[in-house]
């Protein structure tokens, strides 16, 4: 099995990182394949509207969006981590994701997700709300722990201060590598959930 990981951090060595490699550690133990894609101080511009995904099935801006679209794919679960600025997640991770989840026309009902968020103090959990709206709008179960997803820390390294934190993300890694394993057998068996015809409506007619 597999789990691709998107850190949003532009420090690659920083605190988000520290959460991570915590989640990676409990991954390995369960012989989950867990690879860190480090996308946090890459040039990538937001989604324009063009449509042009639809017709060529990938971001008409061919940078790392593409490359981890593919690894996404064959991955059985997504974690997605992220700083803290002004409440919110990075925006460099924010541009990326509207267009991972936009341009990509693959199936990701009952991809395992998670998201992990980290701050000195305080807007941990409107990040991490934010965050976890990309798994529930595709029919990705998200993967919870003992508290919120979060680790508190400032300077590099100093996350690995917070006891409760990291203990939170080795507790998400187990919950979400259970729901993985779960979810296989479960497909084996049964198959994926029935899915209706998509019905769109506005809210002007």
């Amino acid at each position: 099995m597999k789990v691709l990981m998107i850190n949003g951090s532009p420090h690659k060595n920083g605190n988000t990182a520290v959460a991570l490699s915590e989640m990676e550690n409990i991954f390995k133990q369960n012989s989950i394949e867990a690879e860190t894609l480090h996308i946090g101080n890459k040039a990538i511009r937001g989604c324009i509207a063009c449509g042009s995904c639809s017709e060529k099935g990938k971001c008409v801006f061919d940078d790392e969006v593409n490359k981890a679209a593919v690894k996404f794919e064959e991955a059985d679960g997504l974690v997605i981590a992220s700083p803290v600025y002004y409440a919110s997640a990075n925006a460099t991770l924010i541009a990326f994701l509207d267009r991972l989840f936009y341009s990509t026309n693959f199936d990701k009902r009952m991809k395992v997700g998670a998201s992990v968020v980290v701050a000195r103090r305080g807007g941990l959990s409107a990040a991490f709300d934010e965050l976890n709206k990309y798994f529930t709008i595709c029919g990705m179960p998200v993967a919870s722990s003992q508290y919120w997803n979060s680790v508190h820390g400032r300077t590099p390294g100093e996350a690995k201060a917070d006891a409760e934190g990291l203990q939170t993300m080795r507790t998400l890694a187990r919950n979400m590598s259970f729901l993985m394993k779960s979810i296989s057998l479960g497909k084996e068996q049964f198959g994926l959930p029935e899915q209706e015809p998509w019905i769109s409506t506005h809210f002007i007619r």
